[in-house]
């Protein structure tokens, strides 16, 4: 499937969720919508791999899309299902039975056959606590089937549901089974349904312009600019991992043998579960990645609450865009904590700085990593000028990119990108003022693949380049109170040029010289006319 064919599935399936959603709210219709892609999405890798495995035991059906080959099969070999399951389990790590496929449920959609509704509840059910062994359990748990959203009466919500995946299977037939592609269509989706939430769209999604800015600066190796590229990233983790298209986009750009695992958290159980769909979908295997939900400030993940340095888990590459200022309630206990305890805890008003010490509590030694903060970090006094000043005068803070403003559906104020590494060598701070780099748009701003590719580069080469970025030396933030307000080491001012006072006075006399001599030679031609002179 070519690229505009991804696209126009995504388009096509967007605008099925657009008519169908009525008067629903769209975060809603959005996990009913992803969801029931995402059993697409299992049923056909799972048909697939069946198909592979039975080889010519495989029913034929003629090219008919509504006849299940696995459910003839299954019917026809009793005594064979149990092994087979065995297998694929080994080989997919999970089973779906054959009245759970897609194909089935699309089947009863299109007959309006009044047992979807149960029959769905029954293949989630079945695919959270029977076909992952748990290790997907509650994976459509905030998926209300039940909901007087899709109608009071169970025959109404059977039927709304009989439309919905009747819809959706159309719109989906349109296109070849390309499994790789429904991916792409999971994630055009999410952006989609993001634009139209507002502030909640904070909560799941980082628009991909500064996905893309945030994975290429992980994966880069800026201290030697030939070598380009990492090689390979044994562990990432994004503790605010929303619905996982940050990581998606750090795996992308290493390639799939770039990644030794992806680590992901996220404290929303809706977002958490989006987030592990959004990965299997992107043909990620469950082996591959782990979600954890739970809370990033109390660091409930006990894998992350190891106390033995030696065995405490640290990682190649560490991103994050958690919420901006967001209000938290630090305890005396957590003062303690070895996150925080060598540099304050962060003020109640905005934890933006707890969020940046938990990653970087967790970053190896030779790692990266970069997260999206409000300029505020930059320059706000009291617990988080000393938490700043720390992290400079221990040489961590690596390059301060300042953005456009209005780029997020979550907020309209201007961000920043901070990098920060454990040992970085060159003993200055690079800023870059990417701030009125952009094409302005009809609700959000945006940056084009030149902007995106302007401040990678100048970041991997460290380049310095008048009004837009600029190496500066600590005695430098020192002098200025370790205040790293962007605007104060890269102005984006044009400055009046200087007026030299006394060559523009002469030239002043000149004229005014000039206007005399030419007055008088015309009062000489009016004289000679016997016409009055000019004045």
């Amino acid at each position: 499937m070519t690229d505009n064919d991804q696209k126009q599935l995504g388009k096509t399936l967007w605008n099925i969720a657009d008519q169908l959603r009525g008067a629903m709210n769209a975060d809603d219709f959005r996990d009913y919508m992803l969801s029931f892609l995402f059993l697409r999405y299992l049923s056909d890798n799972y048909e697939a791999a069946a198909q592979k495995e039975l080889g010519k035991d495989y029913p034929k059906v003629n090219g008919d899309d509504r006849t299940v080959p696995l459910a003839i099969w299954y019917e026809q070999n009793p005594n064979d299902v149990p092994a087979f399951e065995k297998q694929m389990r080994r080989k997919v790590h999970y089973v779906i039975q054959p009245n759970f496929l897609w194909n089935s449920i699309a089947n009863l959609a299109r007959t309006q056959d009044g047992e979807l509704l149960h029959t769905l509840q029954a293949g989630f059910k079945h695919v959270e606590e029977e076909s992952f062994e748990s290790t997907f359990q509650g994976l459509f748990s905030e998926i209300n089937l039940a909901s007087d959203k899709l109608g009071r009466k169970y025959e109404d919500r059977n039927a709304k549901l009989c439309t919905i995946i009747s819809k959706i299977a159309e719109g989906l037939s349109e296109f070849s089974k390309d499994i790789d592609a429904l991916g792409d269509a999971y994630e055009y989706l999410i952006g989609q349904f993001a634009a139209g939430s507002g502030k909640k769209a904070g909560e799941f999604y980082t628009p991909q312009q500064i996905s893309s800015i945030l994975s290429a600066i992980v994966t880069l190796d800026s201290q030697e600019p030939k070598t380009g590229q990492k090689e390979r990233l044994e562990k990432i983790l994004d503790f605010a991992c929303g619905s996982g298209s940050l990581l998606l986009n750090i795996r992308h750009r290493m390639g799939a043998n770039g990644i030794g695992k992806i680590y992901g958290q996220e404290k929303n159980i809706t977002t958490y579960n989006l987030a592990r769909m959004n990965m299997l979908l992107h043909g990620v295997k469950d082996s591959e990645f782990e979600i954890y939900h739970g809370d990033t400030l109390t660091n409930d993940w006990d894998m992350l609450r190891e106390t033995n340095p030696a065995k405490m888990p640290k990682f190649d590459a560490v991103v994050a865009n958690p919420p901006f200022s967001y209000r938290w309630s630090p305890t005396e206990a957590l003062g303690e904590d070895v996150r925080f305890k060598n540099y304050g805890l962060a003020p109640k008003s905005a934890a933006d700085f707890a969020f940046l010490l938990h990653g970087f509590h967790f970053l190896k030694d030779e790692g990266v990593m970069a997260i999206v903060l409000p300029h505020g970090v930059l320059f706000r006094g009291g617990a988080e000028a000393k938490i700043r000043k720390k992290l400079l005068d221990d040489g961590h803070i690596d390059t301060v990119i300042g953005l456009p403003a209005n780029l997020f559906y979550s907020t309209g104020i201007p961000v920043c990108i901070l990098v920060l590494k454990r040992c970085k060598k060159p003993d200055d701070v690079l800023f870059i003022n990417a701030s009125e780099h952009f094409e302005k748009g009809k609700r959000q701003n945006q940056l084009t693949e030149e902007h995106i590719e302007k401040i990678i580069e100048t970041y991997r080469l460290r380049d310095e380049e008048e009004r837009y970025s600029r190496r500066v030396e600590m005695g430098e933030i020192v002098s200025n109170d370790y205040n790293l307000n962007i605007s104060r080491y890269v102005s984006t001012a044009i400055a009046e040029p200087v007026i030299d006072l006394a060559a523009t006075h002469e030239d002043l006399v000149s004229i005014d010289e000039a206007i005399r001599e030419a007055t008088e030679k015309h009062n000489g031609f009016l004289q000679e006319l016997g016409l009055p002179p000019l004045p």
